[in-house]
């Protein structure tokens, strides 16, 4: 089949692409052709075709992605409800037979019981969840009443070696890690009971292919792309005082002595917008329709992510 990955040079398209390529697929990668794929080592790159395409900047993006007549569409880069109701409207007529969506986990917000269903209402909290909901709304209905042929995958906090991950304060600082490695003490917000979600990238790419080799189960279905559990901050930093062979020095406070003690707005935020979310998502439907098996914990997950930190001399650590 001809595939075309909308993001095929990101954090999913990395890993993703190259198993097209393996399974015999013709792959296109649209990219900004900004940066190198992560997994560049891999041969399979040999046997893509680029294509580069600003879908911000280029008004004519979808209908330039719908003259390639591609039978699979991966779209890894809508963000918003607007471009995804275009990228719809230029494939109808082509030989599209499958769209893969690629949802967040952010699109649930608050859940009210857990694990959470994929398919369940949800309730997002932010710009970012909301147009990822609309999306998954509006291709729903697509596929109820005009056959668009449609499938919905939320990956987690997508984590892996080359990238930034969210630590166990739920932002992306660094500077926690190397203050683990050195056995300092840390603090988490309220009882450190909140969850994450880390997620390989190359997860999320198996459930991608997965969704495609099993076209008829994935069609009006959303899919959890997870691991096999979520994990709380206080696992995730004692964990990583582990991974350090340091003792776990953990202390807590409540949320507002907590931002006044990290002290950057900006961290502070993107903190609460992860820890709100606090819950556990359900991959039953992955695994009983698409077979989906996950090969990453997320310890794994984040020691790998960690290890690359070191290697990319990111985090020093004691010697």
């Amino acid at each position: 089949m001809k595939i075309i990955v909308l993001g095929g040079c990101g954090h999913i398209g990395s890993y993703l692409v190259p198993k097209l390529v393996k399974l015999g697929h013709e792959v296109i990668a649209v990219s900004r052709g900004n940066h190198e794929p992560y997994t560049n080592n891999d041969a399979a790159w040999k046997r893509v075709e680029h294509l580069h395409l600003d879908r911000a900047k280029d008004p004519d993006f979808a209908q330039k992605i719908a003259a390639v007549n591609a039978d699979v569409v991966i779209d890894l880069i809508s963000f918003k409800i607007e471009d995804t109701k275009k990228i719809v409207a230029a494939l109808k007529g082509t030989n599209l037979t499958h769209y893969l969506f690629c949802s967040s986990v952010w699109a649930h917000g608050r859940a009210e019981t857990l694990p959470a269903d994929p398919n369940c209402v949800k309730h997002p909290l932010d710009d970012y969840g909301k147009n990822k909901y609309a999306g998954e709304l509006f291709l729903k209905d697509e596929y109820r009443k005009n056959g668009f042929p449609a499938t919905i995958i939320m990956p987690g906090q997508i984590s892996g070696p080359g990238w930034t991950i969210i630590n166990p304060l739920g932002n992306t600082n660094t500077e926690v890690f190397e203050k683990i490695a050195n056995g300092e003490k840390i603090y988490l917000p309220n009882f450190g009971m909140e969850t994450l979600h880390h997620v390989h990238a190359d997860d999320v790419a198996q459930l991608f292919v997965k969704a495609i080799q099993h076209r008829n189960q994935a069609l009006g279905e959303s899919f959890h792309a997870v691991a096999d559990n979520s994990w709380t901050l206080y696992g995730y930093a004692t964990a990583m005082y582990k991974f350090f062979n340091q003792t776990p020095d953990i202390g807590f406070l409540p949320w507002k002595e907590w931002s006044e003690y990290i002290g950057n707005d900006a961290e502070v935020e993107h903190t609460y917008y992860h820890i709100a979310r606090s819950g556990q998502y359900s991959i039953e439907n992955a695994k009983q329709l698409l077979g989906y098996a996950p090969n990453h914990t997320p310890l794994k997950t984040a020691e790998e992510a960690v290890q690359s930190y070191i290697d990319r001399g990111i985090i020093n650590c004691p010697e």
